[in-house]
């Protein structure tokens, strides 16, 4: 047998490189395992199994959805490539046992990855992937468990998520707002499996937009389909030459956004998520809360305040958020990665949703986002934000370690006023502004989150992070 790494699900599930450690072998060991956890539980389990627009991620799911009929589990195969929040949904509409869906979301071209979600149409918690985990360790040892196997035909059922899902969409978003308000959007798929969606509900609902690489590219342009502002070339060139009010986009699985506003201006997912906090509660009459990561900035806790909110703080992991949706115990979860989801959603990051709602916001107020986003600046104060990922040596990482252990109690001119350990060490200081360093479980880079109230302050304390980081 050959010898394989070791398959470890991080915060969104297992992703690897395409034909290095994503094989069609591994990907039916962990197809195993995940039969032999459902059938713990379950005798005639049932999955919904997606994925995205990755290279051969269609081929690695039906392999999946035979081998899981092979198991005597039930498998609705989706027929097209299907967004995240869609299989989420159907999820919940079919009342499975979860799904598996191969997708490696805003990762390169050269990535593909499995997700496994539970009934409750949300990412699996540690619990269960530390499960998962475990019997993929005991199934190395029986090959034939996962390598030889005759398929079950009749327990193979091909499906369309799409009409369903967009149908709940319109159920949540005003779309007949949007067409009257006049506002043209463009919309960037990325090439990724909104292509269908986001701009189908518009159009359907005589909403003028304009879509870019809207077709497959498994190289995704040479870019990673993440809806980041060095990837929005394209969209906000479309933006300029189209005079649109809007520019939406969306990740390679659709459960991240990205937005520009009429001038080509990218808009931080910290912000917006803010925003739509604050316009959800001015128009949803809902009378719950919000939650965010640790690593998502504290605008949104400004807006809690300001309105007598109830605001959640949790792990990096949108799982986390998701567990609060499901409680009904707020109204808006995010995180500053540009996933968010409201009340009565799916318990999963949904992109389309949230670029819709960006629509609803800017159609409704007849203000750009930037209008918005400086008027509630100027109502709650001023929120800057940076993310660093820097790479360090063996010895360097293991310092670092030693220092989270023991944080000083100043850094640089300022005091430490809380420290907290939710999710790696987050140094807040006597002013609101604040540090997190969360060093990576698989590889030497230490991740840093600053926040503070200027671009010169800023600036300051990132200097002041970095060299606390790489300071021998």
């Amino acid at each position: 047998m050959a010898v394989m790494s070791k398959i470890k699900f991080g915060t969104s599930g297992w992703r690897a490189i395409i034909a290095e450690d994503f094989t069609f072998e591994n990907t039916r060991l962990v197809t195993a395992a995940v039969a032999e956890f459902l059938k713990q539980a379950k005798p005639y389990p049932s999955l919904i199994v997606g994925y995205d627009t990755r290279f051969q991620a269609d081929a690695f799911a039906w392999e999946c959805a035979e081998l899981l009929s092979a198991k005597g589990i039930q498998a609705f195969y989706c027929q097209n490539a299907t967004p995240t929040p869609a299989i989420s949904h159907e999820i919940l509409r079919r009342r499975t046992d979860g799904a598996i869906n191969f997708t490696a979301s805003h990762n390169p071209g050269e990535y593909c990855g499995l997700k496994f979600s539970t009934p409750d149409g949300a990412p699996a918690l540690p619990e269960v992937t530390q499960q998962i985990e475990s019997d993929i360790e005991q199934l190395r040892q029986q090959e034939s468990v996962y390598n030889e196997w005759t398929a079950n035909p009749r327990l193979i059922e091909k499906i369309n998520p799409t009409s369903e899902y967009l149908k709940m969409l319109s159920s949540k978003v005003d779309l007949p707002l949007i067409r009257r308000s006049g506002i043209n959007i463009s919309y960037d798929p990325l090439y990724g499996t909104a292509r269908g969606y986001l701009d189908k509900i518009l159009v359907d609902f005589d909403v003028p937009v304009r879509t870019i690489h809207n077709h497959r590219d498994v190289l995704f342009g040479g870019r990673p389909p993440e809806p980041s502002e060095e990837n929005l070339a394209d969209l906000r060139q479309e933006v300029s030459q189209s005079h649109s009010r809007l520019g939406l986009a969306t990740d390679g699985d659709a459960d991240r956004f990205g937005i520009l506003d009429e001038n080509g201006d990218f808009i931080l997912p910290n912000q917006i998520i803010a925003l739509l906090f604050d316009y959800l509660l001015e128009t949803r009459g809902w009378g719950e809360g919000a939650a965010r990561s640790v690593a998502t900035s504290h605008f949104l806790d400004a807006v809690a305040r300001a309105q007598g909110r109830k605001l959640y703080e949790t792990p990096v992991g949108f799982k986390y958020i998701g567990e609060l949706i499901k409680e009904d115990k707020i109204i808006i979860g995010g995180e500053e990665s540009a996933g968010l989801t409201i009340k009565g959603h799916v318990p999963e990051k949904d992109g389309i949703l949230a670029c819709l709602l960006v629509a609803e916001m800017v159609a409704r107020r007849a203000r750009s986002l930037n209008q918005q986003l400086e008027a509630l600046q100027k109502r709650l104060g001023y929120f800057f934000t940076i993310r660093l990922n820097l790479h360090l040596s063996p010895e360097l990482k293991e310092k670092l370690k030693s220092k989270l252990e023991n944080p000083p109690a100043r850094l640089g001119d300022k005091q430490v006023t809380e420290l907290n350990r939710i999710d790696g060490l987050k140094m807040i200081f006597e002013d609101g502004t604040w540090i997190l360093l969360r060093l990576s479980g698989t590889e030497p880079v230490a991740r840093c989150y600053v926040e503070a109230h200027s671009q010169k302050e800023l600036d300051r304390l990132t200097e002041v992070a970095q060299h606390f980081i790489l300071e021998g």
